[in-house]
């Protein structure tokens, strides 16, 4: 009430509002999704004040702010009726008032993709009514009231451009234009009858003007929108290690029933960054006729994170006995490991181990047709634990494991894999040679007994799709296909059911 009235006044009103242009554009949660159309109602976020007094901010409410005309009867003078907000006498200069909108009607809009340009929307039937206050003068007489305004079968046509800006999606305007049906005034309070005559000839003025502002106002919107698409990052951080480049990498394609936008879509290492040493292979995304989006992924995006992580030192694990669980048959002594390698016992007896497991390439992924496979070169790197806390260099077994699987989406992405094949050789040694089968089928043992139902556990409980705020993916399907997979969906507003 301060804020309104710059003071307390002696009466208020139970519908008394404020307008969206006094909160800052960070007080609300979907302001972004409403400037873009995508939301029809801005939500507060809790605890918003409205903070800004002055009459500096433009917005489409202040556009059709003021109205003024000339109204000649002929047997008397010219006068002057000029239209404005509602201002309550409390209000002190420097403050922003608001032509209140008490009603709007309107179908839902029409998109038509326009081919090798953009989008077309078209809207029709769009109605208002409006309430603000009038004021006249005729000679030395001022007068004022309130009046009601109806504005009739609005229609705009917008014709938007997609392009290509350094990277950045770039909206613009081609083509706009505006008709405004007819307006109805209803004037009420002072002497408004003695005007009343005269509305047709007032409402001609007020029609003229709405539909010349119509077309700015949407200018500005783009305008607004294109900045917001600007400011939105290419390259994003995804956690400690990785950060995903996704630039364009040329302008939207646009046929008539689609627009297709060709991402470059690769992972990059946030200590050291580089390109990875196998290249991108070109792929026909499906046309996902009876849904609203499709996604698609190559192996080279899934691939380019794999090469981040093994840049960022991310894929390596020491593991120590402690690490272990106590009901485990084996653990990292080489009393227990000496049945293995019989010189453990000789050289090192009753001293715990250590083992450095690491990718010692990059792990890749292949994709055919329902089916993934997956590619792990590792290593593992045995040492004794001195009494100090010292480690000695004993052996590095090498490790060559292929799992395959699937992946399908029922709500959430869910997968399961299962393992090919796994072999282990002896790559270098500082205790001489051994055997290395008996070691080879214990860890075959292990990844089917404990490594690969805990991973597939986890698959199965499955991962939610990333959407952006206020929306949520339905009817998805994952396809998998020679090279690539994706997603086909719909897109459903999660606070209309749109």
């Amino acid at each position: 009430m301060h804020f309104i009235f710059c003071g307390r006044p002696s009466h208020g009103s139970v519908s008394l509002s404020v307008c969206s242009i006094h909160l800052k554009d960070d007080c609300f949660e979907n302001k972004s999704q409403n400037d873009a159309g995508f939301a029809r109602k801005l939500l507060l976020k809790d605890k918003s004040v409205p903070t800004i007094l002055g009459s500096t901010t433009t917005t489409q409410t202040q556009e059709l702010k003021d109205a003024a005309g000339t109204l000649s009867p002929g047997v008397i003078n010219t006068h002057t009726c000029r239209l404005s907000s509602i201002e309550s006498s409390s209000v002190r200069e420097g403050s922003q008032r608001c032509m209140r909108v008490v009603q709007c009607s309107m179908p839902a809009p029409a998109l038509v993709f326009v081919e090798g340009t953009g989008v077309s929307v078209e809207v029709s039937q769009l109605t208002l009514a409006i309430a603000g206050s009038w004021a006249t003068r005729f000679g030395i007489i001022h007068d004022s009231g309130s009046f009601d305004l109806a504005v009739n079968n609005i229609h705009i046509y917008t014709l938007l451009q997609l392009a290509d800006d350094a990277g950045h999606l770039s909206i613009s305007t081609v083509q706009c234009s505006a008709n405004v049906g007819g307006v109805g005034i209803h004037f009420q309070g002072g002497a408004s009858f003695f005007f009343k005559p005269f509305v047709s000839a007032f409402s001609g003025q007020i029609s003229d003007m709405i539909r010349e502002k119509i077309c700015p106002a949407i200018q500005q919107a783009i305008n607004g929108l294109e900045t917001t698409l600007h400011k939105i990052p290419v390259n994003i951080p995804v956690g400690r290690y990785l950060y995903l480049s996704i630039p364009l990498t040329s302008a939207p394609a646009v046929t008539h029933q689609s627009f297709e936008l060709d991402v470059k879509g690769e992972f990059y290492s946030r200590s050291s960054p580089s390109e990875p040493p196998f290249s991108a292979s070109v792929f026909e995304a499906p046309c996902a006729e009876n849904h609203m989006l499709s996604m698609s992924a190559s192996e080279f995006f899934v691939n380019s994170a794999a090469y981040a992580f093994l840049s960022s030192g991310a894929l390596q694990i020491n593991i120590r006995d402690d690490m272990i669980p106590k009901s485990s048959p084996i653990h990292l002594n080489t009393s227990q490991f000496g049945a293995f390698v019989p010189q453990l016992r000789t050289l090192y007896p009753n001293m715990e181990m250590q083992v450095l497991l690491y990718a010692s390439a990059t792990p890749l992924f292949s994709f055919s047709s329902g089916v993934i496979d997956i590619h792990v070169p590792a290593a593992a790197k045995f040492s004794a634990v001195k009494p100090d806390g010292s480690l000695v260099p004993l052996f590095r077994l090498d490790v060559d494991g292929s799992f395959n699987g699937s992946a399908w989406i029922d709500k959430k992405l869910s997968g399961a894999f299962q393992m090919k094949n796994l072999t282990l050789t002896l790559g270098s040694s500082e205790i001489g040679d051994f055997k290395t089968d008996t070691l080879e089928q214990m860890s075959v043992m292990a990844v089917k007994l404990f490594v690969l139902p805990k991973l597939n556990a986890v698959l199965k409980a499955g991962f939610l799709l990333p959407t952006l705020p206020g929306f949520s993916l339905i009817n998805s399907q994952l396809l998998i296909k020679s090279g690539f997979v994706a997603i086909i969906t719909d897109v459903e507003d999660s606070l209309t059911g749109l």
